[in-house]
């Protein structure tokens, strides 16, 4: 018997190659057909998308793109605004509770009034405060008015409890902390107690602003319905001063003194040489009315205007102009009264003669009474009041 094999027919290597691109190909049909989603239209959703994005990305104009930019310029904005509105809350969160409680507003204004009033209650009521510019080497000047025109001791207290009259000389420090100057007006306050002491540096050229430092600390200390500065070789008869005064106490804004007008000096190392001359116009101009310096007076409500803007005073070289300068551009009644100026005698003597009794006496020749020192007691008891008469005048404090 034959046995038989079976031999199989090689298969050519093309027709594998053939097949396998072909199976391939089915393969790759088959999958995106069945596993691709397909949406109502039978499309495949991929290809949507791609389409989709070629059309919008054809569509984009500079329209488009300022449209997209305004719309991120309101995401910012609103962002912002959240954020703004947080820090709001914050700030509440943040503040005392008595803002959100009318009673504890209420207790805070009241707490508010008791403060202001604790300070207005620690001014003492006053009719006039007279302030006497002095100097460190102007003792001797100060013990002639000590023993003329001014009282000392209990006097100086009688004279400020009953009649409202306050009377002190006033100056500041040295620029050296606790020098021997400073000492020595320590010393003599303890004396005389007649010291209204400054928070100003002493110095010739530093008038004005010691000056606008007497109305501040004066108007601080004292409820009083004027202020008076006057220089220490000045003679004052206190009654008269306060007599006018009180002529005047129901004007708003006074401004009292002998009213001048000098000429603005532009040249250099000249006494009252004015460096910002330039401001008053052309050389050889004069300055507005003001009170000359030996003595000026002022109502409560002009020291207070000092008190609050004293910082932002200008100084001119001349302290009598500065003054004038801080009221120019105010609403001020400008008194001129030339009793506050007279000469020393004979002038002020026949003028006491006739009853027209001086306030004030100096020499213009040298800006008060030559040889002060000398001739104070002279001119106090020629030209000074009767001191009886004095004694009954009432003053309101």
């Amino acid at each position: 018997m034959k046995n038989t094999r079976c031999t199989g027919r090689k298969v050519s290597p093309k027709w594998i190659l053939i097949f396998s691109t072909f199976s391939f190909a089915f393969g790759m049909f088959f999958t995106n057909r069945v596993w691709a989603p397909l949406d109502s239209d039978g499309k495949v959703m991929r290809r949507r998308e791609q389409e989709i994005k070629i059309i919008s990305d054809d569509c984009i104009t500079n329209k488009d793109s300022d449209i997209l930019g305004a719309i991120h310029k309101s995401d910012e904005a609103i962002r912002a605004i959240r954020s703004l509105g947080n820090s709001l809350s914050k700030l509440r969160m943040e503040l005392p509770i008595a803002e959100s409680s009318p009673e504890k507003l209420n207790h805070g204004s009241l707490q508010a009034n008791k403060t202001v009033s604790e300070k207005d209650s620690r001014r003492k009521k006053a009719f006039v405060v007279i302030g006497i510019n002095t100097a460190f080497s102007s003792r001797r000047r100060r013990d002639s008015v000590r023993e003329t025109w001014m009282p000392r001791g209990e006097k100086l207290i009688q004279l400020e409890k009953e009649k409202g009259i306050v009377v002190r000389f006033i100056i500041g420090h040295s620029a050296t902390s606790k020098s021997i100057l400073d000492r020595a007006i320590d010393s003599e306050e303890s004396q005389h107690k007649d010291f209204l002491r400054l928070k100003h540096v002493e110095g010739y050229h530093e008038l004005t602003a010691k000056t606008r430092t007497f109305f501040a600390t004066a108007y601080a200390n004292w409820d009083a319905k004027f202020y008076v500065k006057v220089d220490d070789d000045v003679h004052v008869n206190l009654g008269m001063l306060a007599s006018t005064l009180h002529r005047h106490q129901t004007k708003p804004r006074v401004y009292m003194g002998c009213m001048k007008s000098g000429p603005v000096l532009s040249q250099k190392n000249v006494k009252y040489h004015e460096p910002e001359y330039w401001k008053f116009g052309e050389e050889g101009n004069r300055y507005f009315r003001h009170a000359t310096g030996q003595i000026y007076a002022i109502s409560s409500d002009l020291a207070a205007y000092i008190s609050t803007n004293q910082e932002i005073l200008h100084k001119y070289a001349n302290e009598d102009v500065s003054l004038g300068a801080w009221f120019i551009g105010l609403d001020v009644e400008h008194i001129d009264d030339r009793n506050m100026c007279c000469g020393t005698p004979p002038e002020c003597e026949w003028k006491a003669d006739t009853g027209n009794v001086c306030i004030a006496s100096f020499d213009w020749s040298c800006s008060g009474i030559c040889k002060s020192v000398e001739r104070m007691k002279q001119v106090h008891k020629k030209c000074g009041e009767n001191r009886a008469i004095f004694g009954t005048t009432n003053f309101e404090a």
